[in-house]
């Protein structure tokens, strides 16, 4: 059987991971990816909260500009029609201080994640197969889009890479309750801007002085 290719069109996997030198510190907002079920929202609403930033979930944003609801606009316009409006949603959001919280499928859409790299911090909410499917018990009433004959695991599988490709920060799930995951977040977040500063600060003792 012929294994079925992952949607494409202009949303290939980007290259080679940014070199660490090279990744954007400096600008405060969060793009949580993941598999569906992993808490996007859920740990987006409460990490917003706990650091006084702005809450995005970019599915409502699709919503809104379509006028319909998601699987409506994909039974329409098909996931290449879908995928075609999240990429130029998720591409067009420009907050300065925000959480931002897109579809899992937006990791498909090459111009936008290639902005939210630019413009923010990527975390990807990790777990495993066996969390997710305990989670995701019916795909359908989850809302979770399968290609025919695509399974949830081939899914799983499909979608990890792109996962790990675009991942500024990684927090596993596995084991964790809901509170542990946000902590853990906050925890790498912060590790993470102190990072920057230690790099900043280091930059301007480096830098040559004009006479």
């Amino acid at each position: 059987m012929t294994k079925k290719r992952a949607p494409q069109a202009d949303w290939d996997a980007p290259g080679d991971r940014q070199d660490e030198k090279t990744m954007n510190y400096k600008k405060k907002n969060l793009i949580f990816i993941g598999m569906p079920a992993v808490g996007k929202s859920t740990v987006g609403i409460v990490v917003a909260k706990r650091l006084g930033m702005q809450f995005i979930d970019t599915d409502l944003l699709i919503q809104e500009q379509e006028g319909k609801l998601l699987r409506e606009i994909i039974a329409e316009a098909g996931q290449d029609g879908f995928l075609k409006i999240e990429n130029q949603v998720n591409a067009a959001v420009s907050p300065e201080n925000a959480v931002i919280s897109p579809g899992g499928s937006v990791i498909y859409c090459r111009e936008a994640m290639e902005h939210y790299k630019k413009i923010g911090t990527v975390v990807y909410l990790k777990a495993s197969y066996q969390t997710i499917k305990k989670r995701i018990r019916n795909p359908k009433k989850r809302g979770v889009v399968l290609r025919e004959g695509q399974s949830l695991r081939d899914l799983y599988d499909e979608r990890v890479p792109y996962f790990e490709k675009y991942a500024d920060i990684t927090v596993c799930e596995d084991g964790c309750r809901i509170e542990e995951t946000i902590e853990n977040v906050l925890n790498a977040v912060e590790k993470r801007r102190k990072k920057y500063r230690r790099r900043k600060k280091l930059d301007k003792g480096t830098s040559p002085k004009l006479k």
